[in-house]
């Protein structure tokens, strides 16, 4: 019987026992130690997590100190500022399965973009976002000003009154890291729609690219984030999905050592959530073990493989996360009785 307490974490303690189960429960284990102990965990995000609604769970996270930077990709970026400003729109397709090339044909037609079962509305979002998005580049243009792309959307985002709230702002993971300042990366920005928008008025030379910095000044300046972020008992990596999002931040680690020749501590703690299959030369699909060749992680580094849905796995374990922040006593007690029950079955090699 669940407390009211930490329901979502008792039952992973009473059901996870084996499989990616397993591998889910000792990762959310794992993650609770180090940054219940006065860790940090840096986010790796990838995919189509914001038009999947990620945001319901990390905003919360993100406030009340669970994460504390985050890699996202262009597509990430826009689309959770999508969710907020347009999400009345949105249409979902649970039968996108069956769908015929006629039947997205019609989609199309219906200024809709689909993204797996989910649509991102045209209209209401990007052409709506882009009456505020463009002026604001033209001006930067203008005054000669360089920022970083996801500066751009942090001044945006804070600035978008109440009354254009579509979405629950509690729910809008770009929101609550612009209201915290979350030291963030968005490698590979150009890879966007915004980013093909940018890419549009600077060819017809109403904007400078020079506004916007670039992916080596992105990670020129993520060396000092990355110094400051893990001081103390460092940092992990909780990667979701593979690509650039997760490839770009996890090599600071080898830059500094190497390229900068300045001391660094390695990441403390790794998980990754995909359904990537191991194959070969597959970065995305490598297994943790790999990354030590690369001076990234070392042998005694937690690391954690979550071979599956990452819209399944990662609410669950952040919901689990926010009950053990509110409850650090009983969130040990429940984890101390679950590890020493499966201690029992452990088999020495």
């Amino acid at each position: 019987m669940a407390t009211s307490a930490l329901p979502t974490l008792e039952f992973v303690a009473r059901n996870y026992r084996n499989f990616n189960a397993r591998a889910t429960r000792d990762a959310l284990y794992a993650y609770w130690d180090h940054v219940g102990g006065g860790g940090k965990m840096y986010w790796a995000v990838a995919g189509a997590m914001s038009s999947a609604q990620l945001g319901i769970s990390l905003a919360p996270a993100i406030r009340a100190g669970l994460v504390h930077g985050l890699s996202v990709t262009g597509a990430n970026l826009e689309e959770s500022l999508f969710r907020l400003v347009a999400h009345h729109s949105y249409k979902d397709f649970p039968d996108y399965r069956y769908f015929t090339k006629q039947d997205d044909t019609k989609i199309l037609k219906q200024r809709m973009r689909r993204v797996t079962d989910t649509s991102i509305p045209e209209d209401e979002a990007f052409r709506s976002v882009e009456k505020i998005l463009v002026p604001m580049w033209k001006r930067a243009t203008k005054n000669g000003e360089r920022r970083f792309w996801h500066e751009y959307f942090y001044e945006l985002v804070l600035s978008i009154p109440k009354s254009k709230y579509e979405g629950n702002p509690d729910e809008c993971w770009l929101l609550a890291a612009a209201k915290a300042n979350l030291p963030i990366v968005v490698p590979g920005h150009e890879d966007s729609t915004f980013g093909n928008i940018f890419a549009s008025h600077v060819k017809f030379g109403e904007c400078s690219a020079a506004i916007v910095k670039s992916g080596i000044e992105y990670m020129a300046g993520f060396y000092d984030d990355y110094k400051q972020l893990s001081k103390g008992k460092g940092i992990g990596f909780f990667q979701i999905g593979g690509g650039i999002a997760g490839d770009f931040p996890i090599c600071v680690v080898p830059s500094i050592k190497y390229d900068l020749q300045e001391p660094v501590k390695p990441w403390a703690y790794f998980c990754q959530i995909s359904d990537s299959t191991t194959s070969y030369g597959s970065y995305s699909g490598a297994t943790p073990n790999e990354k030590i060749t690369w001076d990234k992680l070392t042998e005694r580094t937690p690391m954690f493989v979550v071979e599956s849905d990452a819209t399944i796995v990662a609410p669950l374990m952040l919901q689990a996360l926010l009950e053990c922040k509110a409850n650090p006593a009983k969130a040990a007690a429940i984890i101390k009785a679950s590890r020493a029950e499966t201690a029992k079955f452990r088999a020495k090699r």
